[in-house]
């Protein structure tokens, strides 16, 4: 049986994957990300970085509970960034606001929770569909993978130690 360490630290791979394909579409393909593409950004770095904590510490007892808590919440809120983008995108043209200021600008002025709620909200730049894949846009390879990332976290961290650790 694979070690839960070896599960976690694949969970940590894979996120680093999404993201370095993220910054390979923006730098080498020139699409630039809207605001609800950074907010999926910053939550699948957090979800790498919660993956990357529980395979160092590799708890043996109840620790593991809280990694399984962490992967699960971070995974679903970035997520449900993800379910909110693909919305966005399901509008018809025209219904949203053209694009709005840019994020760096928005983060000058705005309370943090203003921001939060104005970036979710969406506006036209985060509804452009401009990459798929196998039909699907790049927020619903998100919200498929933030998915599957919580399941997996979830059912290796809760798994009993294995055997040989004793």
């Amino acid at each position: 049986m694979v070690s839960r360490r070896l599960l976690n630290l694949a969970g940590f791979t894979v996120c680093v994957g999404l993201l370095a394909y993220a910054l390979f579409t923006q730098f080498h393909e020139g699409l630039e990300p809207c605001p609800l593409c950074i907010f999926q950004r910053i939550g699948v770095a957090l979800l790498g970085i919660v993956f990357l904590a529980a395979a160092l510490h590799d708890p043996r007892g109840r620790g593991r509970y809280g990694y399984a808590l962490a992967i699960v919440l971070t995974g679903l809120a970035t997520a449900a960034v993800a379910a909110r983008h693909v919305y966005v995108q399901s509008l018809p043209p025209g219904s949203l606001p053209s694009c709005g200021a840019p994020l760096a600008v928005l983060m000058k002025f705005m309370p943090v929770w203003q921001l939060i709620r104005k970036v979710l909200s969406g506006s036209g730049e985060c509804a452009l569909v401009n990459w798929r894949f196998l039909g699907l846009t790049m927020p619903m390879w998100v919200l498929i993978f933030c998915v599957a990332l919580a399941a997996a976290g979830l059912v290796a961290n809760l798994r009993r130690a294995d055997s040989a650790a004793g």
